[in-house]
């Protein structure tokens, strides 16, 4: 079905995670001119305005995970008849494992436009911070809560090459971790990304069997995402990061130039250039 040129629009606004200074000139346009907000968290939208020194004018509905199949039907009718929508969550972009599918699929069967006030994503943050290769990556959004379900789901993807992206509650951090090194290996190299941008910002590199240990020890608090090195090529083992950059550091005390111990180390291990360089590289 096309876009009527009679309706409204829908915009989706990606919201600061934690750092208001992140907030664009967009979003504040978008919200003091929209006609309806409709906000995961009303109190947190409030607070974002006033932080931001904005007023909104149109009308604030709430529109989260618990009421949106009975919500969307309403903005689609409001959207039908000519009016602004935007859509924000509490970070981040609408539809990335928060509320916002089931509005946008709807709205476009009815032929309405949709477009974004594009903003942080947690997901392309941690990734950015990693240390990890963010050339190919997956999205894998929560992982199943129980555990059963949730090793299962580990191990369809213990093959993954691409770097993997996670979010998990920080009540379950240690548990997914555990399952995590169970199912790839206590030697996969990881991050836990907690409080990204925030005062307490945190980010731990370390093999999975390191973190999964620090987590059961130091329960993390606030937001958490994970992201994960992929699977070694198909016939090899994944090498443990310590045993590649000691292989580089033997062929650098013999006189060999980084670039070419780097380069030597990726061609014994059959690994990317790239990869043996961010191990190289990445704080110990």
């Amino acid at each position: 079905m096309g876009e009527k040129s009679d309706t409204g629009r829908l915009v989706l606004v990606g919201a600061p995670l934690g750092n208001i200074a992140d907030a664009s000139a967009r979003l504040r346009e978008t919200l003091a001119t929209a006609d309806i907000v409709a906000a995961e968290d009303t109190r947190r939208l409030t607070r974002l305005a006033r932080d931001l020194e904005i007023h909104v004018a149109g009308r604030i509905v709430s529109y989260f995970e618990g009421n949106e199949e009975r919500r969307t039907p309403d903005l689609v009718d409001a959207l039908e008849d000519g009016a602004f929508v935007a859509l924000i969550t509490d970070g981040g972009m609408p539809s990335v494992s928060d509320p916002g599918y089931r509005l946008v699929r709807a709205a476009l069967d009815a032929g309405v436009p949709v477009t974004a006030a594009p903003g942080p994503s947690a997901v392309t943050t941690a990734l950015a911070v990693s240390g990890l290769p963010a050339d190919r990556f997956c999205f894998e959004g929560f992982l199943p809560r129980a555990g059963g379900a949730r090793r299962g789901r580990l191990r369809e993807l213990a093959g993954e090459p691409r770097t993997m992206v996670f979010f998990e509650a920080p009540h379950r951090v240690a548990a997914c971790l555990a399952d995590l090194a169970g199912a790839f290996g206590a030697q996969r190299p990881a991050a836990v990304c907690r409080e990204l941008t925030k005062t307490y910002e945190e980010v731990l590199r370390r093999p999975l069997g390191e973190l999964a240990a620090w987590a059961e020890a130091t329960p993390p608090r606030g937001e958490i995402t994970l992201v994960v090195g992929g699977a070694a090529p198909a016939g090899r083992a994944a090498a443990p990061a310590g045993e590649v950059r000691a292989a580089v550091a033997r062929l650098e005390a013999e006189g060999t130039t980084r670039r070419d111990a780097i380069t030597a180390v990726a061609e014994e291990y059959g690994l990317r250039r790239r990869d043996v360089y961010e191990v190289v590289h990445a704080p110990a």
